[in-house]
């Protein structure tokens, strides 16, 4: 925008100011949406809305006026609303908001119109939207000034409305089937429920450090101690990792526990839920991502972890239970595996799925049994594998690393983990010791590793009845159902780099 125009836009408002008309109201007395006014045969509808366009011809002017729900054009005649208020006109630009009254009619080319008996403005626009805004290339533009995004782009608009609705369906689901919606803490003093490295902030009236948590796995486990059966959260959650086309560091995610199933019941209900959801947003079972057709049509296919690793990559993870033997397999196979920041079992096997194994996947399938320790909350599975390994050396009974778990995920789209879940382990004692066993790997390296939580295993000790819980990221979900290829897209506000 010019010195010249930014001055004749300043100047248009000292104009309205003048004539002692107020250019910011607090309120409008608009009575009808546009596209209900569409609709409608009453000649006293009020409507309001952006000016998107305006084209003056002598006694008459045309404006395109937009609100959320629709666009018409409003027709302006000297002789209907009076000299003095068309002479106003010239004050009023493209991207100011104004209220109008008329009644709708249709004109010689059948462009439904609202003829104005009166207007007033209801906002003065200082800045233009760009002229060149449309298509523009440059992303980081786009995402930091999203309120001209959403302006210009409907498709930006459509992904927003688009999760929206698929947060509200997937709470009435859990509520039709009797869960029961609560929150729990996100300023946390310790961070647990997922293999993530959290932000650290300062409680200053307590003098402690504090965590954004990065799941509510736990407080949700202890709402079922405490006698809940069935109970979900949706909320952000923050985990202090990189950006990508895939992770934001705050996203949103909605978890549930349920008491007395087991992981098993939870693969069947799952199915249940996503073609609900999938067919309630889309209205089908089958939805085009990334020019794949995805068939969200249940059963879904099951596989095992090592089974999947074993077919992409050739190796049983459970011959080579240590660091140092599956990293000489690795290197062997000539696989292509960065060990720069890799230092322990449970960080290599999951880059060997992550980087070899999760992209090869399109359609929506069950990855099932984990090795437990990617998974210390979960419970293990009673694996014929482990119970044989009593014939291995020392060193590989030690590690721990021959257990697998009662776990699912459900993988999609060339890589997309929609969602995770598990038989939780409900024994103090077990549990204990998986989380000791964290904290050896996170001094080891694993940033990701859990922490001790003392208060969570006295819980435990109370009682948690056999559960299974599951959790899914939101953002996650809207990719898949708009067809996107970055996170950002069907985030409003997503995080970006300060600029310099």
């Amino acid at each position: 925008m010019t010195k010249k125009e930014s001055q004749t836009r300043q100047d248009k408002l000292d104009a309205i100011i003048k004539s002692g008309i107020n250019p910011y109201p607090s309120k409008t007395n608009r009575n009808a949406s546009i596209l209900k006014a569409k609709k409608s045969n009453d000649d006293k509808l009020i409507i309001a809305g952006k000016i998107i366009s305006i084209r003056s011809h002598g006694k008459s002017t045309f404006v395109d006026l937009q609100d959320e729900s629709e666009l018409i054009q409003v027709y302006f005649k000297l002789d209907t609303i009076g000299e003095e208020k068309y002479t106003f006109l010239k004050n009023v630009e493209v991207g100011d908001y104004i209220e109008a009254r008329g009644g709708v009619f249709k004109t010689k080319t059948g462009e439904l119109t609202l003829a104005a008996k009166d207007y007033a403005i209801l906002s003065k626009s200082l800045l233009p939207v760009p002229d060149k805004w449309y298509g523009l290339k440059d992303t980081e533009i786009r995402y930091r000034r999203r309120y001209l995004d959403l302006i210009m782009n409907p498709d930006v608009k459509k992904n927003i409305e688009i999760r929206s609705k698929i947060i509200s369906t997937l709470r009435g689901f859990m509520q039709e089937n009797d869960f029961i919606e609560v929150e729990t803490p996100i300023l946390q003093a310790i961070p647990g429920g997922a293999s993530a490295k959290p932000f650290i902030t300062k409680y200053n009236i307590l003098k402690q450090d504090m965590y954004l948590r990065i799941a509510p796995e736990l407080f949700l486990k202890r709402l079922i101690v405490g006698g809940f059966e069935k109970v979900f959260e949706i909320g952000r959650q923050f985990r202090n990792e990189g950006l990508s086309h895939m992770h934001n560091p705050e996203f949103t995610s909605i978890e549930f526990y349920w008491a007395y199933e087991d992981y098993e019941s939870l693969m069947k209900f799952t199915e249940k839920l996503m073609s609900n959801l999938v067919t309630m947003v889309s209205g089908s079972l089958k939805v085009i991502y990334q020019k794949n057709e995805l068939n969200f049509a249940p059963p879904y296919p099951r596989i095992t972890f090592d089974a999947l690793i074993e077919k992409d990559c050739g190796i049983n993870i459970y011959k080579y239970p240590t660091f140092k033997k599956l990293k000489k397999e690795v290197l062997k196979k000539k696989i292509n595996i960065d060990f720069k920041n890799i230092k322990v079992w449970p960080k290599l096997v999951d880059e060997l799925y992550k980087k070899v194994s999760r992209p090869k996947i399109i359609q929506p399938t069950f990855i099932v049994d984990h090795p437990l320790v990617l998974v210390p909350l979960a419970k293990a599975k009673e694996d014929p594998a482990y119970s044989s390994s009593l014939s291995l050396g020392v060193e590989d009974r030690q590690a721990g690393n021959l257990q697998k778990s009662q776990t699912f995920q459900l993988v999609c789209g060339g890589g997309f983990e929609l969602l995770k879940a598990y038989t939780e382990q409900n024994d103090p004692k077990v549990q204990e010791e998986k989380f000791e066993e964290q904290v050896k790997l996170s001094k080891a390296g694993w940033e990701e590793g859990n922490m001790m939580d003392s208060d969570y295993i006295e819980a435990l000790k109370y009682g948690l009845p056999p559960t299974a819980g599951w959790g899914m990221g939101i953002e996650r979900m809207a990719m898949i159902l708009t067809d996107q290829h970055s996170i950002k897209e069907v985030i409003a506000f997503p995080a970006l780099k300060n600029p310099r």
